[in-house]
């Protein structure tokens, strides 16, 4: 492991302790040159999560990606973060939990949009326009009415 500091390839691990999710290890690390700390997450290298797309291509699941998306559509919104990382979360258990890991990105996306729907319903629309590519306004409106009954329940 090399130094974020200084560079140095040397170091001792000063502590070291399962992270709250219980599949990551969390290293302490002191640099033998500096002497300064640093963490360090260790994660099982697996078989990677799939998704597969609209046109069935296959493609590696990016939770990065997934939580970018979020984070547009919940921009000015008052939506903690730690409710889109939980979005996230319940995502990527769902990949995981397939036999085959991996999963039609329409099925996530369904996921995403009731999480959404349920934490802020402006977010929601927004996410939707994007993901269900609306192919003309009577579409969206549609979509608008659906959600305007939903609340009404």
């Amino acid at each position: 492991m090399r130094c974020p500091f200084c560079g140095h390839v040397e170091d001792k691990v000063v502590d070291s302790r399962e992270a709250k999710v219980g599949d990551t290890i969390r290293r302490r690390r002191e640099c033998v040159k500096c002497e300064r700390r640093f963490t360090t997450y260790e994660r099982i290298e697996e078989i990677p999560y799939m998704v597969i797309k609209k046109d069935g291509s296959r493609e590696k699941f990016d939770r990065q990606k997934l939580l970018n998306g979020i984070l547009k559509a919940c921009e000015k919104r008052p939506v903690p973060m730690g409710k889109m990382e939980h979005i996230v979360d319940e995502a990527e258990n769902f990949v995981a939990e397939s036999p085959d890991r991996e999963r039609p990105t329409a099925e996530l996306g369904a996921l995403v949009m009731e999480g959404l729907k349920k934490l802020d319903k402006v977010a929601y629309v927004r996410f939707a326009s994007v993901y269900l590519d609306f192919k003309d306004i009577r579409e969206f409106m549609d979509e608008l009415k659906d959600l305007l009954k939903s609340k009404g329940k």
